[in-house]
């Protein structure tokens, strides 16, 4: 090989070097300068929602609750519809079916004097309400104290229940029909015990007069009240209503002539 021709090759070999440490400063200027690009998604960019995996087991079919279907009407409901209402539109020459006079609602009251000595008097008493009217009673306290009867403002004193709707005509029912009569040497009540606007007073000496009440578990015998409410604006029409809802009033005593 002749010195020119190494002469020729030699400068081809620098410039081959020239060019490797030229990439590599470059790719060194790149890492320093450049931040290293992050694989985490933008900020901006919607996040991929992964498939939910759903079950395949199905869920048991729900059962049908059967509708509740209303009670029919009671035995003087019914007879209040269809004959008590007539009777009173044509006997009062009334205009509208909604000035007919009917039951409003019927309250129970019964005086615990002897809760003050007898602790389960108020007990017994309540139960025994509770069977005849088919619904729990209230208990009644004393507004203000009084020394003669050493009563303090606070003390339970009595019970009462009100009924309305379907109960009130159940009791009603069974008041009329089988208890009144029950009652030893009865005659009727007496048709003087309404208040001048249409409501009745009545008053029961022995609770037990009622079907519902056994003998064998009562410690006593009471009495109680009962006010019949009714819609009526005179006592004509409230003594009507009743009597044809089968109150058994006691006729009027005829006085015998003098000779």
């Amino acid at each position: 090989m002749t010195i020119e021709e190494k002469t020729e090759e030699e400068p081809k070999d620098k410039g081959s070097g020239s060019k490797r440490s030229a990439g590599k400063s470059r790719s060194s200027a790149k890492a320093k300068g450049s931040p290293a690009k992050s694989t985490s998604p933008k900020a901006g960019s919607p996040k991929k929602k992964t498939p939910k995996r759903t079950s395949k087991v199905e869920a048991p079919a729900k059962e049908k609750v059967p509708a509740v279907q209303p009670l029919p009407p009671t035995r003087l409901q019914v007879r209040f519809r269809e004959e008590v209402a007539a009777a009173l539109m044509t006997e009062f020459e009334y205009t509208s079916a909604m000035q007919v006079p009917r039951l409003d609602k019927i309250v129970v009251n019964m005086g615990l004097g002897e809760a003050l000595e007898n602790a389960r008097a108020l007990e017994n008493a309540t139960r025994d309400i509770s069977l005849i009217c088919g619904q729990r009673p209230v208990t009644t306290r004393a507004r203000k104290s009084i020394a003669g009867f050493k009563i303090r403002e606070g003390m339970p004193i009595g019970i009462t229940v009100t009924l309305r709707g379907r109960r009130m005509y159940e009791f009603f029912d069974r008041l009329v029909s089988s208890s009144l009569p029950r009652i030893r040497d009865f005659r009727g009540v007496s048709p003087n015990s309404f208040d001048g606007r249409g409501n009745y007073s009545l008053g029961i000496r022995e609770h037990a007069i009622f079907p519902e009440i056994d003998y064998n578990t009562i410690d006593r015998i009471r009495g109680f009240q009962i006010v019949v409410a009714t819609t009526a604006r005179t006592d004509r029409e409230g003594l009507r209503l009743l009597e044809l809802m089968g109150v058994p009033f006691a006729l009027p005593e005829v006085e015998p002539n003098a000779a």
